[in-house]
């Protein structure tokens, strides 16, 4: 009776031997990458979701063996609550334990954009739209939220002129709302790294004023190094009350309140009544015209100082400044008219 009792014993134990060892075997199997060979998946975490709700569309997306090997995992790692929502970009030849090392860590899928200096909103988002984030549409929508405007700081009829230019990386899965919240989140930013709001108080002038004024700087200038001339001129014909006379607030407002698009002007274009209108209106424009970047916003906030009020294209970038009508006649005649 001792040797079959002692029998069933080492039975027993060998059984747990086997199920510990096939236990093990199968453990390992679960941690194995399921591709040999990279194999991206695109994943979205929700906001809210449960680990076992996330576990369980990775095994259905083929990204993991077993969802509740992925829990035990996450589990033994005290990382059951730590997963960020978000895009992300998953590789079926990566582990479960790298997998969740990217989900806790919150490494989510990013798109590199570039907005250029003098970009309209309108122009955004397109670029928006041609990278697969948002319809344009969607962006222009938020960029007039009055509540998010205010939200933001900005006293304007939208985010024009604040949507900073700049190479930005962005989740794949950013709304319109957060898209703009980056942008003018970054111009505050310059803004006030450069202690813009000190010398718009030296000028007297509150913020919509200097960055619609940037904004039409930013589009007539080619050259670094004439933005800050242009900007006086436009200072000086303020100061004298006289009307700017630029090209691209026609342009604008014929694309915001016509929704006209023009490359070239014509006579008829410059009569055409709008806000906007610097040839028929004193004053600037009701709102910025672009946005403008950083050498234009200090251009407009740090001007030359001259006695300049006109300029002509010369070509290459480069004006012809001049102090009297008489002068700029002339130098129409001579960069214009001749060509």
């Amino acid at each position: 009776m001792k040797i079959i009792s002692e029998l069933k014993w080492i039975i027993l134990i060998y059984l747990l031997f086997l199920l510990g060892y096939k236990s093990y075997q199968q453990w390992q199997e679960w941690m194995e990458p399921v591709s040999q060979q990279q194999e991206f998946v695109e994943f979205q975490v929700k906001k809210g979701s449960s680990f076992r709700q996330i576990a369980k569309e990775l095994e259905k997306k083929g990204v993991i063996r077993s969802k509740d090997a992925f829990w035990l995992l996450a589990w033994y790692r005290q990382e059951l609550s730590s997963i960020k929502a978000g895009p992300y970009r998953l590789d079926r030849s990566m582990p479960p334990d790298k997998i969740l090392d990217i989900l806790v860590q919150g490494k989510i899928l990013q798109i590199i954009i570039t907005i250029p200096e003098g970009y309209n909103r309108y122009q955004i988002g397109r670029v928006l739209q041609r990278a697969e984030l948002m319809k344009e549409d969607e962006f222009l929508a938020a960029t007039e939220d009055k509540s998010l405007l205010s939200k933001l700081g900005i006293k304007g009829e939208s985010a024009e002129g604040y949507l900073f230019p700049e190479t930005y990386m962005v989740p794949k899965g950013i709304t319109a709302v957060e898209s703009v919240e980056t942008f003018v989140d970054q111009f505050w930013k310059v803004w006030r790294g450069n202690n813009f709001d000190r010398r718009a108080e030296e000028l007297k002038k509150d913020v919509h004023f200097l960055v619609t004024l940037a904004s039409i700087v930013e589009m007539e200038a080619v050259l670094p190094e004439e933005k800050p001339i242009i900007a006086s001129v436009f200072w000086n014909r303020l100061r004298k009350g006289m009307r700017l006379q630029a090209d691209p607030t026609v342009k604008y407002g014929l694309l915001e309140e016509k929704r006209i698009h023009r490359k070239r002007l014509t006579k008829k274009d410059l009569r055409t009544p709008t806000s906007y209108n610097t040839y028929l209106n004193y004053g600037l424009p009701r709102g910025p015209i672009s946005n403008p970047g950083m050498q234009s916003l200090k251009a407009t906030l740090y001007p030359a100082k001259t006695d300049y009020l006109y300029f002509v294209a010369k070509g290459r970038g480069k004006h012809k400044f001049s102090k009297t009508l008489k002068e700029h006649n002339r130098a129409v005649r001579r960069y214009i008219l001749k060509r």
